[in-house]
């Protein structure tokens, strides 16, 4: 399964955190379980949840200014539908490994593979349960409508609508996710962080182009990943996983290497963008 709201729903959380709870934190590469087909443990413990309702805001309220510019920021992105911007947004929904790494290759300017950087590579695949589950506190006590469930129109991601509306859509764990590589891969690279941190910002943006996510969703996602990036700062296997990173990355030769996807025609997708009116 690659589609995480339909692996991370409310049914499925006590099993993963089960597995996490009791797995071993100091796994190799080889033996790093899966909590799910695909989905590899995360560094953090899971029986301890980070409690990201106390942390972001309440979900706006109906006919609240938030709330207006949600909207507002819903309807300028349906204008998006069929366009370039759309197409990358539905690109960006993809979280299966390998592929959902690709939307940071044009930021790192580093085709990021399993076989050319295995270091972060694992990286990634770990850190994406950790910010991602974080975002399950806030999103089970609100469970707010999707703008798709509330709006009618269509999502750039069809085939994954049944499993979203069961998901809640405050915060947004996308946005989390993206947020929290973007974070975690700027750390890394800082000589890139400006591009690296813009790609992490679209990546949660084009959940708002896709018609599932509003826009104060995709800000209180970002805030889940800061917290849970925090969080992951004080677990010695991350920061050991970070040095291991890091190393690897100051042995690459970027002038031998290309990202592996059309970065032109990425930048001009990302010109356009919804919130900016």
């Amino acid at each position: 399964m690659t589609f995480l709201p339909k692996l991370l729903a409310a049914t499925l959380a006590p099993l993963i955190i089960t597995a996490c709870a009791t797995s071993n934190p100091q796994a190799t590469l080889e033996s790093v379980p899966e909590i799910h087909p695909g989905i590899l443990q995360g560094y953090l413990p899971m029986d301890d949840p980070l409690r990201t309702v106390e942390i972001v805001p309440p979900a706006p309220e109906a006919g609240s200014p938030r709330q207006a510019l949600d909207d507002e920021i819903a309807r300028r992105s349906l204008a998006l539908r069929g366009s370039a911007r759309w197409e990358l947004a539905a690109k960006d929904a993809y979280l299966g490994f390998p592929g959902a790494q690709e939307a940071f290759t044009c930021a790192t300017g580093l085709p990021i593979s399993e076989d050319t950087t295995p270091q972060l590579y694992r990286l990634l695949r770990r850190t994406l349960a950790d910010v991602g589950l974080a975002s399950y506190s806030a999103k089970n006590a609100y469970q707010r409508e999707r703008p798709f469930m509330v709006n009618g129109e269509p999502t750039c991601t069809p085939q994954d609508e049944e499993a979203l509306r069961q998901d809640g859509s405050y915060p947004s764990g996308h946005t989390s996710i993206g947020w929290g590589w973007a974070l975690i891969l700027a750390e890394l690279m800082p000589e890139k962080a400006e591009a690296i941190l813009a790609r992490g910002r679209a990546f949660g943006e084009s959940r708002n182009v896709c018609n599932v996510h509003w826009h104060s969703d995709v800000v209180a996602g970002r805030m889940v990943a800061a917290a849970a990036v925090s969080q992951l700062h004080t677990n010695a296997d991350f920061l050991a996983a970070m040095d291991a990173a890091r190393a690897e990355l100051a042995q690459l030769d970027p002038a031998n290497m290309a990202p592996s996807r059309d970065c032109a025609a990425e930048a001009q997708a990302l010109s356009v963008n919804p919130a900016n009116g």
